[in-house]
């Protein structure tokens, strides 16, 4: 593709007011709703695995299980929200009802739920107190509802559809605005030895109709998408575009590389969120406390999620008493210290900023070291830059390069060794439309 010979930069950090000519660009191929836009905001957030499974350290439950094993002896979701809002999460996702069939919330579709065990002498609702914890923090909640059910004796027939959205519409209804609806493909047999043919049409309309806010997540959306992968970490190239007709949820999905890197000229706006676990499993298990993953291990993967223009879903399971580990706690706290420190001081906010025809100049007032970059392109005019360059040199004139880099879109974080610069500059050298970059920011991580 011919590099473009117009380059717009609107730097919330360099310039005070925005070039005229960007109010007269057109938006480039599919963009996203202002319910994405606020999504992508949010970067990062916390996922719960909490039931049965914990109590039993299965990480698939048979749906058979006593529902008495649920029994969290010193529950605390307040400890939960305050800890998630303290390491700079956004929001918690809880899986209100895994494979297993069992219901953290009352359900009056099953018999398998909180008020069939003794926690709480059957009076518990972990939805509502996770809800009320959240509001009170102050931020946000997710649901996780499985649509495969490995107790429920409808499962396998045209009736249980009815069932699912009787249910969604108990959690969607009943406890507040919820930012995000997670799905995952899982279809195995049910009680009955038979699997569901899920009507997702009819599940996402009525989601919607209950709560239009709602961002939907599966392997194909239809408003953010899963990457292809549990380890947390999204491609080099990542385009918030995707194909999804002739696909389907689960065994029908796009391949797992093309979930992890989008389609290029997709015709669909579903971004990437890569889901991880802090821990080696997804609900929590003693033996794995030593695989608790390290601040340093964290602030890697948030490099390589939201550092490559997704956002990030780390799971943080409950112990058996209903609480954050210790282990969990320190490795989210150490996280946000790195982060923070990482992010403090952004050496090019006095640059002299010189545009060209295709690339950006920061001319810093002296030289300095810095190891890190980050670029962002302004998501409602549609993701547009393909390939870019970084040059650095300490002469106006002579430049040589550092990094080179696919694509940008929300936030681009690139990582190079150590330089001591006084002259950076952005090349653009292939994109779909004018690039219309919203930040550049450079700073010095330590090691």
């Amino acid at each position: 593709m011919k590099i473009l010979h117009l380059f717009l930069f609107v730097g919330i950090c360099l310039f005070s007011t925005h070039p005229t000519s960007l109010f007269a660009q057109k938006k480039a191929g599919p963009t996203p709703t202002k319910e994405q836009l606020a999504w992508h905001e949010k970067e990062f957030y916390l996922f719960i695995h909490f039931g049965p499974n914990t109590f039993t350290d299965l990480e698939w439950g048979h749906g058979s299980e006593d529902p008495n094993v649920f029994n969290p002896t010193a529950i605390d979701c307040n400890q939960w929200a305050r800890i998630a809002k303290a390491a700079g999460a956004k929001g918690i996702i809880l899986t209100a009802k895994h494979h297993d069939g069992f219901s953290l919330w009352p359900s009056k579709y099953s018999k398998h739920t909180v008020r069939e065990s003794k926690w709480m002498n059957g009076k518990g609702d972990v939805v509502k107190l996770l809800s009320e914890a959240c509001k009170k923090q102050g931020i946000e909640m997710g649901i996780y509802i499985s649509p495969w059910d490995r107790n429920h004796p409808a499962y396998g027939t045209p009736a249980y559809n009815d069932i699912y959205i009787q249910t969604m519409k108990e959690l969607l209804t009943g406890y507040g605005k919820f930012f995000e609806l997670w799905w995952d493909g899982a279809n195995g047999e049910g009680p009955n030895g038979k699997k569901q043919v899920y009507d997702f049409k009819r599940f996402q309309d009525s989601a919607l109709s209950y709560q239009p806010q709602l961002i939907i997540f599966s392997d194909i959306g239809p408003h953010a998408r899963w990457i292809g992968n549990e380890n947390g970490i999204i491609g080099e190239t990542n385009w918030n575009l995707l194909d999804t007709a002739g696909f389907k949820r689960g065994a029908g999905a796009p391949a797992n590389d093309t979930l992890n890197k989008g389609n290029y000229n997709g015709k669909n706006w579903i971004p990437a969120e890569a889901d991880v676990s802090i821990r080696k499993g997804w609900f929590y298990h003693t033996e794995e406390d030593s695989t608790v993953k390290s601040g340093k291990a964290l602030f890697d993967l948030y490099l390589k999620s939201v550092g490559r223009g997704g956002n990030l879903l780390l799971n943080v399971p409950p112990n058996r008493k209903g609480l954050f580990a210790p282990q969990d706690s320190a490795a989210l706290m150490d996280f946000k210290h790195i982060k923070d420190a990482a992010f403090k001081n952004n050496l090019f906010k006095n640059a002299q900023v010189i545009r060209t025809k295709n690339s950006v100049e920061l001319h810093l007032k002296e030289a300095v070291e810095l190891n890190a970059i980050q670029l962002k392109e302004l998501l409602n005019f549609g993701q547009r830059v393909i390939t870019f360059e970084i040059l650095g040199g300490n002469s106006a004139n002579q430049y040589s390069t550092i990094a080179k880099g696919t694509t940008i879109g929300r936030k681009r974080i690139i990582t190079f060794p150590t330089q001591h610069l006084k002259y950076i500059k952005i090349l653009i050298k292939e994109a779909k439309a004018t690039p219309i970059l919203g930040d550049i920011s450079g700073y010095l991580f330590s090691n």
